[in-house]
């Protein structure tokens, strides 16, 4: 049932917004409760914090505020603004970072960043390239914090092995309809069973360093500059907990390099586009510079089939356990994600020898 979403008193007076003059609910997430808040000259972003998601948001806003105030400094210290380039989390009236209301409903209050917009889908190869700026940034800034002292707010996220036991359960369970619905899709996904553990591979033998990861780097979670177009900051931070970089950089690509929308129904249409692989990469590597390992920016590629498989097979777990995860439009609608994910990964596939010629490239190049 769809919980209702009202600002009562405690919480605008908790944040001193008691004579706000305008309340505008923000709709481009699927997640939290958002409103845009304007209070004399300024603007807020108010949001209640899906607890359904996130059974504890306590440890999200502790790793928020933990990444934002060291962030702070060191964009002081190179000389910019600390209150456009990363968000600032406001004090509750109790001196908290977040407020707990009457129904037991979490909420914070950050900055509005001015003069900045989040943008939906890249049309052209600059917003790539800023959206790659912008992470790559992110995962700079962030290389010396304590990784290992965030919580992990979503255990084993993007543990791929663990999410293809998640599949094996699945198919046990499934009707017999569904499996026989699914069954090239589980035949693919079957065949790279042993691939798919690359990463927490190297991570449990020590060969990839444990890293402040985002989590959702898509294109928009980055604030651009509304005159210069420029990446401005990183935003939706709920996420972020220990992780790979390989993680954050292969989602980019997963999400951005390809023009298809994740449900496209015509395969036809699903395809790597090196253009756009290459304009977020070289947006990445011209931010990161020499914060990454020479493993780490080896296995860059990996990330990018890595998180598309690890998708896919998470579209078909849900299909085959009757669709109690994803929200759906139409009964087939998790089965043509898993399948548009996996055609993807079968393209990146392809195009791996590719992958890898750039980002060695790039690495001579800025790192």
């Amino acid at each position: 049932m769809k919980r209702s979403c009202t600002i009562s008193s405690k919480v605008l007076s908790a944040y001193g917004l008691d004579e706000a003059s305008e309340f505008r609910p923000l709709t481009s997430g699927h997640i939290n409760c958002t409103y845009l808040v304007r209070s004399g000259k300024k603007q807020y972003i108010l949001q209640r914090i899906n607890r359904f998601v996130f059974p504890s948001p306590p440890d999200i806003m502790e790793n928020i505020l933990g990444i934002t105030e060291f962030l702070k400094k060191k964009i002081i210290l190179q000389g910019g603004d600390p209150e456009r380039e990363t968000l600032s989390v406001m004090q509750a009236s109790d001196g908290k970072y977040y407020l707990l209301d009457e129904e037991g409903e979490y909420w914070r209050c950050v900055n509005f960043v001015e003069g900045a917009s989040a943008h939906e889908t890249a049309d052209r190869p600059e917003l790539l390239f800023e959206a790659g700026r912008a992470f790559g940034n992110f995962q700079r800034m962030l290389s010396d914090y304590p990784a290992e002292t965030l919580h992990e707010i979503l255990p084993g996220f993007h543990n791929t092995p663990k999410r293809f036991q998640q599949l094996t359960a699945a198919v046990e369970r499934a009707s017999a309809e569904r499996l026989s619905r699914a069954f090239f899709e589980l035949q693919f996904a079957q065949q790279r069973k042993e691939r798919c553990g690359l990463l927490m591979g190297l991570l449990e033998r020590g060969a990839l360093p444990l890293r402040v990861t985002h989590n959702d780097t898509k294109l928009s979670n980055v604030l651009l500059d509304n005159n210069s177009g420029h990446a401005v900051c990183v935003i939706d931070l709920d996420t972020v907990m220990p992780g790979l970089a390989a993680f954050d950089f292969g989602d980019s690509i997963r999400a951005g390099a390809t023009a298809a929308a994740e449900d496209e129904t015509d395969l036809s249409k699903i395809r790597f586009e090196f253009s756009r692989f290459e304009a977020y990469a070289r947006g990445f590597f011209s931010a990161v510079g020499n914060s990454l390992t020479e493993k780490e920016l080896e296995t860059l590629p990996d990330g990018a089939w890595t998180m598309t498989y690890e998708t896919g097979i998470r579209f078909l777990t849900d299909y085959l356990s009757g669709d109690v995860y994803f929200q759906t439009k139409y009964p087939e609608h998790n089965l043509d994600r898993a399948r548009n994910q996996l055609k993807l990964t079968a393209d990146l596939e392809e195009h791996m020898p590719e992958m890898r010629s750039v980002i060695s490239q790039l690495a001579k190049e800025y790192c």
